[in-house]
């Protein structure tokens, strides 16, 4: 791992818990990190780009004795299986450390024997609260009737002797690190968040447990092994090649780590710093820590809230929409980082991800290239003409959304490039309509010349706005962009785009186009079943064969409280409610007064809404992407009065209003002329 500082990047992934296979949580981590690692080699970058797996942990070797097998055996399977997800994800990591491999085992206990040399290690006996499935020790004051307040984990009394890191000398060298350098920790609120867990006070760390035939021994006392968050975070350091190998400073420090916000805090932003203060290392330069996928406000991955498996996902994908399997993992790839906030926590559905699958890659990113590419090959034999002049409007602003897009990835915004990019594809779209080929063409053919340029002038706009896009989307959908590359008849779709690509250039004339193959067919049904969820659940047993030492863990980590798959409905009348059930529901008229974004969302709005005369609330809605709040105002709604008010976003919602799905974008309902606001809706 050497690299010249000024062309090199490195970027880690968290290492993850081999407890259970790969859900979209970790896939969504894993990816961003190959998404930013793609970005920098586009720049011209030489990336490192680290990730692997977390096999020393008690829980580890506790769910190995519960299905009988070797612990070794166990973390083997699931190692293989996180691998294999990752290259099914088109994930291209160049290293992929365990923890059990020699060369972190042995980078762990030199730095352990180091820090004992340098004093910051001693030994004393520890009393205090402990959680197993966090593999963390709590204050007093951060537990509650045996339970953990930060996790909702139970956790047990511990008495024992251990040897403890003086990480209550670093509270203000950390203080001080942050004040220097603004940016190193991201986003600005969970700096906030490190900043108050710091100003409480630091107090010094239990790093080792009784040896129980699993973890790392503690050099010269084989009867302890080293706490297994202690030991996690230096695999980092361990896969430079310190402190064996001589060049191992060339490689250090990370540009990024990059990781869910759960190991953000107390880990990566108090603990590993202090540990490489303690030895005189350089600190990684930036830290960035990302909300949860949430499922019905809950943390997806819980028990009761399983998040699906990367594989079976991008499989149903495929079979619903019709794609290719490489396009639907690509498809997938763009999903996640677009649905994603990068900021707070994100409510996941598949739902969503099948509306979004419709909304942006078959209909507005479709569109635009079979539009594009039909009218080409239909007005000029698929040849592209020769234009004097590209359109100014345009080539102005594919800059300004190159230059966004850049600024969103440099403050890892994964969404908001995306988002910038797809203004080009709106615009283009609307573009089209606006200057009718179809009639330039005509008017062209009856010998009018400005009409024969301006139609050359938008069909060029077209395809080289369609270029940029792809090469925009390379670092996202590796596969897509280069089949999208090729339908333009580019000369370089079969390598990775540069950086440079982005820029406006056109594609030479005499180029040949097409012909036009649709990538992402529309899918028709949006609606998934009960056990069609489950089944694509990561922590349920895998419907299909798999290999004998994957479908052991699998079948093994089911967590307690799973919901085992719905029966299928016997009464066809089952979902029919009666006449009394009905008279519950309270539908009126309202009227919209106001409407706001919801900041740190891009769906949500704040609507004021007056639902009688003197009954005035607010509701969130989640039809940003298809109203703007100025359409909104003044619009009469059909207003469900009587829902159960819910805190969305830390803002209390007190009703919703009724819209009809179709074809994944929301249409509101309302009278078809006004009537009085609290009109009972029968």
């Amino acid at each position: 791992m050497i690299r010249d500082s000024k062309q090199s990047y490195y970027i880690t992934t968290p290492i993850y818990y081999v407890n259970g296979l790969p859900h979209v949580g970790s896939a969504l981590t894993t990816l961003s990190c190959d998404v930013l690692a793609r970005y920098q080699k586009m720049k011209g970058k030489h990336v490192v780009f680290l990730t692997g797996t977390d096999e020393n942990a008690t829980k580890v070797q506790q769910a190995a004795e519960k299905v009988g097998v070797p612990t070794m055996e166990f973390v083997d399977g699931l190692a293989t299986a996180f691998q294999e997800c990752w290259t099914d994800l088109h994930i291209e990591h160049t290293d992929f450390i365990r923890t059990t491999e020699q060369r972190h085992v042995q980078a762990v206990q030199e730095f352990f024997r180091l820090l004992v040399e340098s004093g910051y290690v001693y030994k004393d006996t520890y009393e205090g609260w402990y959680s197993v499935s966090d593999e963390t020790f709590f204050r007093d004051s951060e537990v509650k009737d045996g339970i953990a307040v930060e996790s909702g984990k139970p956790v047990v009394r511990v008495q024992e002797e251990n040897y403890f890191f003086k990480l209550s000398a670093f509270t203000q060298p950390l203080l001080d690190h942050i004040e220097a350098n603004p940016s190193w920790l991201l986003p600005e609120f969970r700096k906030n968040e490190v900043v108050s867990f710091l100003k409480e006070g630091l107090r010094d760390m239990c790093i080792t447990r009784t040896n129980k035939g699993w973890g790392i021994p503690v050099p010269g006392d084989e009867s302890k092994v080293i706490y297994v968050w202690f030991d996690a975070v230096i695999n980092y350091l361990a896969a430079t090649g310190w402190h064996e190998n001589p060049n191992w400073a060339e490689a250090w420090p990370p540009d990024v780590h990059f990781m869910g916000k759960e190991i953000f805090v107390r880990f990566h932003a108090t603990l590993w710093p202090a540990m490489l203060m303690a030895l005189g290392l350089p600190l990684p330069k930036q830290v960035y820590g990302h909300g949860w996928w949430t499922i019905g406000g809950q943390k997806g991955g819980k028990t009761g809230a399983s998040l699906p498996h990367p594989t079976r996902l991008a499989k149903f994908i495929a079979e619903r929409s019709g794609a290719e399997a490489p396009l639907a993992v690509d498809a997938l790839r763009y999903l996640l980082c677009r649905e994603m906030n990068f900021g707070p926590d994100t409510e996941f559905t598949v739902e969503n991800l099948l509306r979004r699958f419709n909304t942006d890659l078959a209909n507005d990113m479709g569109n635009l290239l079979n539009r594009t590419i039909n009218m080409m090959v239909k007005f000029y034999e698929g040849i592209v003409p020769e234009v004097t002049t590209p359109d100014a409007d345009i080539v102005a602003l594919a800059g300004e959304v190159r230059a966004g897009y850049e600024q969103a990835l440099s403050v890892f915004r994964l969404n908001e490039a995306l988002e910038v990019a797809w203004r080009l594809v709106a615009r283009m779209n609307k573009y089209i309509d606006e200057k009718a080929p179809w009639a330039l063409s005509k008017a062209a053919k009856a010998g009018d010349a400005a009409s024969a340029e301006a139609l050359a002038q938008v069909l060029t706009a077209c395809l080289e706005v369609s270029r940029i896009v792809a090469v925009l989307v390379a670092p996202y959908m590796p596969v897509a962009s280069k089949a999208i590359l090729a339908q333009l008849g580019y000369a370089h779709s079969d390598t990775a785009p540069l950086w440079e690509e982005t820029a406006w250039k056109g594609l030479p004339a005499g180029t040949k186009v097409g012909p036009p193959q649709p990538l992402f067919p529309r899918i028709q049904e949006l609606t998934v079943a009960d056990d069609i969820l489950f089944a694509l659940g990561s922590a349920n047993p895998e419907p299909t064969e798999k290999k004998e030492n994957v479908s052991k863990v699998s079948d093994a980590t089911t967590p307690i409280g799973t919901p085992v798959p719905p029966s299928p409905p016997v009464d066809p009348t089952a979902d029919y409610i009666g006449i009394e059930d009905f008279a519950k529901v309270k539908l009126v008229v309202a009227e919209i007064l106001a409407a706001e974004p919801v900041p740190n969302t891009t769906k949500l709005l704040r609507l004021t809404v007056q639902a009688s005369e003197d009954d005035t609330r607010t509701i969130l809605s989640g039809i940003a992407e298809y109203y703007t709040p100025e359409e909104l105002v003044g619009r009469q709604i059909v207003l469900l009065a009587n829902l159960q008010p819910r805190k969305m976003r830390g803002i209390e919602s007190q009703g919703m209003l009724l819209a009809a799905d179709v074809e994944g974008k929301a249409i509101l309902l309302q009278p078809d002329k006004s009537v009085p606001i609290g009109s009972r809706v029968r």
